[in-house]
């Protein structure tokens, strides 16, 4: 207990307009934070104010980062702001990191009233990268829209916050720090724990831990590669995969969490998470995954680098679901995807008959789903899946899931996929991000799409390209009515939808921290199993986007930053 008890102060400030956070929280570049007199204080007081006083006292909320440039910063001053508004006490992580996930999983473990995430996921890090800010609710998920909304509000008209300047808390000792402040009856109780054990344990409580470890470990085991791009589930890969379920050391690459992420975004994809896919050319590994820095996204490869897309992996995983314990006992309420996705997920609905539901971008929409017990499985296009075990995505859980299969299966990544894909026909898809994009020449060119593919010609017109002609069924703004209380989420992107199944979805938005990203969606299905090249198949749809969005024209961009 430190001597005498520490001073609450309170201090004037100022708003900001631009805090208003997304479905992934606030996000801006580190200097922003840096640089802006108490940026980060009204924006953590906000949130703190956005809780009705009588909830926050005495609470406990959980903190965690991903390990990022400013992470024990910002835990050092939300530490002393949460003292000051009233929580009783905070559960942090061991030097401040904590995976998305295990956030989720310790929230919903201690009953918390919440959590704020320090996280800017796959975005770059380092001095000059970026930082974020999230916040996450009792059940364990993202905020719903109106709390970030409220949240927003208050940043707008904030006049002063509440902050303990002299409390200084020991991130890297694990156990209890107790302080006494003025006028406090109780002592402000901050807990540092062992980040992975938690998460582990649910883990545990999901998969046949004895099945994988035979599949990692056992006479036949097969090799992996994992890859945690110097995030922050370094730490859970070498306990869980590789001291519990017997990988060798060396099976995990990059585990140790770094401010910059050694230099690269920590995005797992085909174009950053190189070290991954170079290692796993040469058909040495079997099975290979990239996870993000903050640990709720994974990219799953089978041998010599065989990609499986996002949206054929949740619907793989779908399809294979009762290889995993935990479904056997609690069976399968339903599946989801983002408005988005490809609809490879849709198809295997159909031939379980399990309810499909298509929602807006934002795991918020799938933790409703999950919290009125109408939803067991979800993903989303971003390299995002997961269960109902938690109510963030998974990187990790992913990963055991495919591993679970296999264990099953006994069979390939590659084999297993094109399995699926004669069953079902194969999802051709990918995804064209144009980044840091001139926010009023975005938003005109999305205007403009709108009217255009809203006007009565629009419907029925074909599009040839080469010897591919493309009829329009149906062109519309997407919108979701939600099941539970019927609200209404609008303009979520511009969908074309053409006679034969093939989409293509403009959205503008995304989750950088400067500029707008625009991002062109293209999916189409084929019954006949084809081994082309995805940007092969595509191509006729690719330049159908473009022509009907102008999109090179309007924005200067002669090519996407990122093909996914």
């Amino acid at each position: 207990m430190e001597n005498g008890p520490l001073q609450v102060l309170t201090f004037p400030t100022a708003p900001y307009p631009d805090q208003r956070p997304g479905a992934s929280g606030l996000r801006k570049k580190v200097y922003v934070f840096q640089s802006k007199r108490n940026y980060l204080h009204n924006f953590i007081q906000s949130i703190f104010s956005s809780i009705d006083l009588p909830d926050r006292q005495g609470a406990t909320l959980v903190v965690g980062g991903d390990g990022r440039f400013f992470n024990s910063t910002a835990i050092g001053v939300l530490v002393q702001m949460a003292a000051a508004n009233g929580i009783g006490r905070l559960i942090i992580g061991h030097h401040g990191m904590m995976s998305t996930p295990a956030v989720s999983c310790v929230i919903r473990k201690y009953k918390a009233i919440g959590g704020i995430i320090l996280t800017a996921s796959h975005n770059p890090g380092g001095p000059n990268g970026d930082f974020g800010i999230k916040f996450n609710t009792a059940s364990g998920g993202p905020a719903k829209e109106e709390v970030t909304s409220k949240i927003y509000q208050l940043s707008r008209t904030i006049e002063e916050f509440a902050i303990c300047p002299g409390l200084s808390v020991d991130l890297k000792t694990l156990g209890k720090q107790a302080f006494d402040l003025e006028n406090k009856f109780k002592p402000f109780t901050v807990e540092i724990v062992d980040p992975v054990e938690s998460y582990a344990n649910l883990l545990r409580n999901i998969f046949d831990f004895a099945a994988l470890k035979e599949l990692l470990s056992g006479e036949n085991h097969i090799n992996i590669r994992l890859d945690t791009m110097h995030g922050v589930l370094g730490p859970y890969v070498k306990r869980i995969l590789c001291e519990e379920l017997g990988c060798p050391a060396n099976s995990a690459i990059n585990c140790v969490p770094l401010e910059d992420f050694g230099g690269q975004p920590p995005d797992p994809n085909l174009m950053y998470a190189t070290d991954l896919v170079d290692s796993m050319r040469d058909g040495q590994y079997d099975f290979g995954a990239a996870f993000d820095g903050d640990g709720d996204r994974s990219m799953i490869l089978g041998k010599h680098g065989f990609f499986v897309t996002p949206s054929d992996s949740v619907a793989v995983v779908a399809d294979n679901i009762f290889c995993i314990p935990y479904f056997q006992h609690t069976g399968v309420r339903g599946f989801a995807r983002s408005m988005p996705t490809s609809t490879a997920l849709d198809r295997v609905a159909k031939a379980t008959k399990i309810e499909l539901h298509e929602t807006p971008t934002g795991w918020r929409f799938f933790g409703n789903l999950m919290d009125a017990g109408m939803l067991s499985l979800c993903g989303e296009e971003s390299f995002a899946t997961g269960g109902d075990h938690i109510r963030e995505k998974d990187g990790l859980w992913a990963v055991l899931a495919w591993l679970s299969i296999i264990a099953t299966r006994r069979q390939s990544v590659e084999d297993i996929l094109k399995d699926h894909w004669l069953k079902y026909g194969r999802n051709y898809f990918t995804r064209y991000d144009y980044e840091n994009v001139d926010i009023d020449a975005a938003c005109d060119m999305m205007e403009d799409l709108e009217i255009l593919i809203s006007d009565k010609s629009f419907a029925k017109q074909r599009f040839a390209v080469g010897d591919k002609i493309y009829q329009v069924e149906k062109a519309d703004n997407f919108e979701y009515t939600d099941p539970l209380d019927s609200t209404i989420t609008r303009n979520q992107g511009l969908r074309i939808i053409f006679s034969d199944g093939s989409r293509i979805v403009y959205r503008l938005g995304g989750t950088g921290a400067e500029g707008a990203t625009v991002r062109i969606y293209i999916d189409s299905h084929e019954r006949k199993l084809l081994f082309e090249e995805t940007q092969v198949m595509l191509a006729p749809l690719a330049t159908i986007a473009l022509k009907i969005s102008q999109l090179h024209h309007r924005t200067g961009r002669i090519g996407p930053s990122l093909i996914t």
